[in-house]
């Protein structure tokens, strides 16, 4: 099926995209079978603006093999190629308005399985990621403490050296799943002089003695994706818990962040789609003074601006695709990424807002669901300032004290 007939029948439009990339055929197919398996699976079940966390849906998107892509095909997964997984990703952002789930799914795949595939034993891959891969367990990543954010190398979480292993002691916020989870990569100071080498990173299951997980936390948006804080007190754990080496938790942590800002906003190029086809639908049929709104200036140069904003949108997107399948260094790449594609989406649905008028503000419309949800990417896996101070950095200029930017 070619790029112009999947535009010509409505599906997510690639134009140039797609012939200067060079997506596949079957990658192209895929794309096609994601979309219609959030239209069909996730849609209907996601209307409801205040829905908590769906395990049903949960369990849908792991049948369907989504939880599975990164994952390589020897523990359950697909070994999708980073490109496939963009383009299942927007599919997803363009079918399901349930953008908590998506979030929550990306949490998962980004920070939780990319580490143990990278950096994992065997007999850790064996034993966590095929269950991940059906949906039978549900991970969360813990780094972010009450003070220290941004600020990785802050960590107030030990990991004291004891005879069988280490002991756990401090706490964890911002942790996305944990209300719902049953593993956990907790990151904390091995050693005191601190320093990149003074970081672990640990897999701790939610019935460890000393582990308790606090009350789920209320945000502006997600609200179908679970947050809430972690507490250990005397919680230990063995050797074989050690994600990687000791003292490798910072490398663990950079790398998984560095795949979770490349990846995290593909959903969010499709509903910046979405956005632009339904406000384009309204334009034309919502008429004042005697002709469609559309017609006029202040409304059809808002509209450009929202096309502008999802063309580059996804070709930034498809770009950094293409130097993660070619294993190049995205750093850089992954951080300008993940700052234009947040700050466009958060203007995106302020315009699709504004073009809806009075109507727009409404509950029912689901436009200020939207808004609500994109608000938090400006803030998740690096807030936009430090994605900035990330590319300055790369960009050679000096004066700059950003670390490794934890993932608030």
């Amino acid at each position: 099926m070619s790029p112009v007939k999947l535009e010509k029948q409505g599906v997510i439009g690639l134009g140039d995209a797609a012939a200067s990339f060079g997506f596949t055929d079957e990658q192209l197919l895929f794309r096609d079978t994601v979309l219609e398996f959030a239209r069909r699976d996730l849609a209907a079940a996601s209307e409801d603006p205040e829905a908590p966390f769906s395990h049903e849906l949960w369990r849908r998107c792991a049948e369907f093999g989504l939880q599975g892509l990164p994952v390589p095909e020897e523990y359950g997964g697909s070994a999708a190629a980073a490109s496939t997984i963009m383009l299942a990703l927007e599919a997803l952002g363009y079918g399901c308005r349930d953008n908590g789930l998506l979030f929550s799914l990306n949490a998962q795949m980004w920070a939780c399985e990319e580490p143990i595939v990278r950096f994992g034993s065997d007999e850790q891959k064996r034993r966590f990621l095929p269950a991940l891969c059906v949906g039978s367990l549900i991970a969360a990543h813990a780094m972010s403490e009450p003070g220290s954010g941004s600020d990785a190398f802050a960590l107030a979480t030990t990991a004291e050296r004891t005879s069988g292993g280490f002991r756990l002691s401090g706490s964890k916020t911002f942790v996305t799943n944990a209300p719902v989870a049953d593993l956990f990569v907790v990151f904390a100071r091995t050693k005191p002089e601190g320093g990149f080498g003074g970081v672990s990173a640990f897999l701790v299951e939610r019935e460890t003695e000393g582990l308790v997980v606090g009350k789920l936390m209320h945000k502006m948006g997600l609200t179908s994706s679970p947050m809430s804080e972690l507490f250990f007190d005397g919680c230990d754990v063995s050797d074989d818990q050690l994600l990687g080496r000791e003292g490798a938790g910072m490398a663990v942590f950079t790398k998984s962040m560095t795949m979770e800002r490349s990846c995290i906003l593909a959903s969010a190029v499709g509903a910046m789609q979405r956005q632009l086809e339904t406000c384009l639908d309204y334009a034309r049929s919502r008429r004042q003074f005697g002709q469609p709104i559309g017609a006029f200036q202040a409304v059809s140069h808002r509209l450009v601006d929202m096309k502008l904003r999802v063309e580059t949108a996804r070709l930034m997107l498809y770009r950094l695709a293409w130097l993660l399948d070619a294993d190049r260094p995205v750093d850089a790449e992954a951080a300008l990424t993940k700052l234009y594609i947040s700050e466009a989406y958060v203007a995106s649905s302020l315009d699709a807002l504004q073009l809806h008028g009075g109507s727009g503000y409404l509950v029912e419309v689901g436009l200020e669901r939207e808004l609500r949800d994109a608000i938090g990417s400006r803030l998740y896996s690096g807030t936009s300032e430090i994605q900035r101070n990330l590319v300055a950095r790369a960009m050679g200029l000096t004066g700059l004290s950003v670390n490794h930017p934890s993932r608030d």
